[in-house]
């Protein structure tokens, strides 16, 4: 009798994600960034809920001091790309997190001891902008120098997800908060985040960063940036979008506040359940995308926009509580597929020496346009009530997300030379190739996770 021989067992690979994990530089570095950025969304919504105690319910205030907290990414976003890609990243967060954490600290003692006023506001909230404007790209483009190539797909990923996780969760943990105990702590709150970032950074090993990019000290112009996202529809198109959706649709912050007490004649709890549904919904939505690990493409992008869209403008004609807060839940998922999507398509696609520079443009599109956006938001509630600023948000990126891939695939010829031959044959060059119009694959690189 022949005795049957067992195939010996092949343990699977870890995931890309777990992967990813399991470096230790990046781990300390995204755990930090999360818990601040946490603290961060949770100080702009007690923010809002703030100017609305002080100014007797007005949206148009909401809406200034929102616009006045993202002017500085218009103004000083692109300067910000120029310094990550001139001075090393590491040193350059440090400076402008612990910047950060003093601002949150006086604006807390400022609403504790009752001194905080409609002006302070504004001036601490432009403060906060200012150094966030300079610490985007260069927060943005240290991952990439953190992980090996391999791992970069997974490690944007996972960026986006916690950044759009924050965004998220911090508005609903505000909103228990400031019903709790007010809107002060939340701010000293917010201050004391900011430690874990910090001790992030600095226990990371000089020496552990995989492949580490030269700053340039010369030669760091905006114009190359712009050249290379103007010739590169991969580019092009999640810049553009992204853009519009920005600008319009991603004004949460400001109309969840507004539809809370001015539709439902609730308080802080009802908005911070309100937040809580549309951060279930980003969980689930960020954390399939790091879990799957899908290679992004502009068709995904362009759908999942066009869905954001659809479910921002039904959530406009709600009729009740309940109803607004479960379509609050897909409206999230669909909302960091589309800035995940995005992100990704940005960082895969921008040559490494760009890279700060190209960031910059794209925060400049999403966060800057806000600052244009969020007064429109604050003036159409006023006006026409809150419910008609989620019907035209949602329906300006469903229609712009349509428009801009037709005009941005005409770019694309039939047979176009791939860009990333003659790149990869630079020293300095990591960027994938275009994404092959069929499969949605780099043709010059293996697949990434």
């Amino acid at each position: 009798m022949y005795r049957r021989v067992r195939a010996p067992h092949r343990r699977r690979a870890p995931s890309a994600v777990l992967a990813t994990l399991t470096v230790r530089a990046f781990r300390r570095y995204l755990l930090g960034q999360l818990t601040s950025n946490i603290g961060t969304w949770m100080q702009r919504a007690a923010q809002d809920l703030l100017v609305l105690h002080l100014t007797g319910n007005s949206g148009s205030a909401v809406g200034i001091v929102t616009a006045l907290q993202f002017l500085p990414q218009t103004l000083f976003g692109l300067t910000g790309g120029v310094l990550a890609d001139r001075f090393p990243k590491r040193r350059l967060l440090l400076i402008t997190q612990t910047a950060m954490a003093v601002q949150s600290l006086l604006l807390g003692y400022l609403t504790i001891t009752g001194a905080v006023t409609l002006s302070s506001l504004y001036t601490l909230a432009f403060a906060l902008g200012t150094a966030t404007a300079v610490d985007t790209p260069a927060r943005n483009a240290y991952i990439s120098e953190l992980v090996t190539r391999e791992r970069v797909a997974a490690a944007v990923s996972l960026n986006s997800a916690q950044f759009n996780v924050a965004r998220i969760l911090g508005p609903a943990i505000a909103g228990l908060t400031v019903a709790a105990v007010g809107t002060g702590p939340v701010f000293l709150i917010n201050a004391a985040s900011y430690l874990a970032v910090l001790y992030g950074l600095i226990t990371i090993r000089p020496d552990e960063p995989c492949k580490p990019c030269r700053p340039q000290r010369g030669g760091t112009r905006l114009t190359d940036a712009f050249r290379h996202i103007t010739a590169t529809p991969e580019l092009l198109l999640p810049l553009t979008v992204i853009g519009f959706v920005g600008t319009f649709g991603l004004n949460f912050q400001v109309t969840i506040s507004l539809v809370a007490i001015t539709v439902f004649h609730s308080g802080a709890a009802a908005f911070g359940y309100l937040s809580a549904a549309y951060a279930a919904g980003s969980l689930i939505g960020a954390i399939l995308g790091a879990q799957y690990g899908r290679p992004p493409t502009a068709r995904r992008l362009v759908t999942a926009t066009v869905v954001f869209g659809v479910l921002e403008a039904a959530l406009g004609l709600m009729p009740g509580y309940g109803t607004f807060m479960a379509l609050l839940i897909p409206t999230g998922f669909a909302s960091v597929t589309v800035t995940t999507t995005a992100n990704a398509l940005t960082q895969l696609h921008a040559d490494p020496h760009l890279r700060g520079r190209v960031l910059s443009a794209y925060f400049l599109v999403l966060l800057g346009g806000t600052p244009l956006g969020a007064p429109l938001v604050g003036l159409a509630s006023d006006a026409l009530g809150a419910r008609s600023s989620l019907i035209l948000g949602g329906m300006i990126s469903a229609f712009s997300a349509l428009a801009l891939s037709a005009l941005v695939t005409r770019q694309r010829l039939p047979h176009r030379p791939r860009k990333a031959t003659a790149l990869a044959a630079s020293p300095h060059t990591e960027t994938l190739g275009p994404l092959d119009s069929a499969s949605g694959k780099s043709p010059t690189s293996r697949s990434t996770p």
